[in-house]
């Protein structure tokens, strides 16, 4: 094996950052749209990022869990087992959760190396070596903060889970956490295209008088518009802005006109970034506040937007 170079690894370390970025799994036509061909190749090569069964790409950690899983004749749970079924998640663990039967011995050497979980599961609760779709959307829903639990909602209905299947688990949810499963399933929608959007909305949806809804379509001047989150009524558009999702600097001033045009046409823009919204979204919620406080006043017939 040759020697790294220290470009190599920096390629290595952007995948993996993207991948992250992304929730922990990807098509590669995502990656290549915003990484070179050559770097996504790169990283598959030196095993940053790994294909997986499903023709999708995810990081180490995350085909790690499944082995570990096997190993402890358990099953994934929570984010480990939605990132097993496919669907982006807003933090990808540093340890994979596992759940055991009730009376199931742990060896001690193994502790330490996974967020142990104890269930006796029915046939029907598991898939493999994770928990079912149902059991997995019951148990994220209920058991992760709201944004967490939303952002899986979302990513399981951009991969193919029918809404009925959110909606039953919504109408048979019970106990402690069954008003939050409910209330997260009222908010999903796969027209969010990733867990950052996700995110941003779980923030919006706790501002009073913000009402906002994903991919509204707005037409201007010949051309329409799919905002990330608008509120018609306020005229308040919010776009989960990173540079990594511009790809090139074609797609980045396509961005900036758009966001040019509708101010222009008297829309409210607000971009906010990864770091932001992920890491400090009380800053983000109070930011919404006081634009929410300022926009209020001009709904009275003075607004005017098109």
């Amino acid at each position: 094996m040759g020697l790294v170079t220290g470009v190599e690894e920096e390629i290595d370390l952007d995948a993996a950052r993207l991948l992250l970025h992304l929730g922990g799994v990807a098509t590669r036509a995502t990656l290549i749209a915003l990484l070179p061909r050559t770097a996504v190749d790169q990283a598959l090569r030196r095993g940053t990022v790994l294909a997986d069964a499903r023709g999708r790409y995810c990081l180490p950690s995350v085909d790690e869990a499944l082995r570990l899983a096997h190993r402890l004749d358990g099953v994934l749970c929570l984010t480990s087992a939605a990132l097993h079924h496919g669907w982006e998640v807003r933090e990808v663990p540093d340890l994979p959760h596992v759940l055991l039967p009730r009376k199931r011995k742990v060896v001690p050497a193994t502790r330490g190396s996974f967020i142990l979980h104890r269930r006796d599961l029915l046939e029907e609760e598991r898939s493999g070596h994770a928990t079912s779709i149902e059991l997995t959307l019951d148990q994220c829903l209920r058991q992760l903060p709201f944004p967490d639990a939303l952002a899986v909602a979302d990513s399981a209905l951009r991969h193919d889970v029918a809404p009925a299947t959110l909606t039953r688990v919504a109408r048979t949810a019970r106990g402690p956490g069954a008003v939050q499963v409910r209330r997260v399933v009222a908010a999903a929608s796969a027209l969010k295209d990733n867990p950052f959007e996700s995110s941003l909305h779980a923030v919006a949806l706790g501002v009073p008088g913000l009402t906002v809804r994903p991919q509204v379509r707005i037409e201007r001047h010949g051309r329409v518009v799919r905002p990330d989150l608008v509120d018609e009524a306020l005229g308040i558009v919010l776009e989960a802005d990173s540079f990594a999702w511009h790809g090139d600097r074609a797609a980045l001033r396509s961005d900036a006109r758009r966001y040019d045009e509708l101010v222009a046409d008297g829309w409210l823009v607000l971009r906010f970034a990864w770091e932001d919204v992920m890491h400090d979204p009380g800053w983000v919620h109070d930011v919404l506040v006081r634009v929410v406080a300022l926009r209020v006043g001009r709904t009275d017939g003075a607004l005017r937007l098109g």
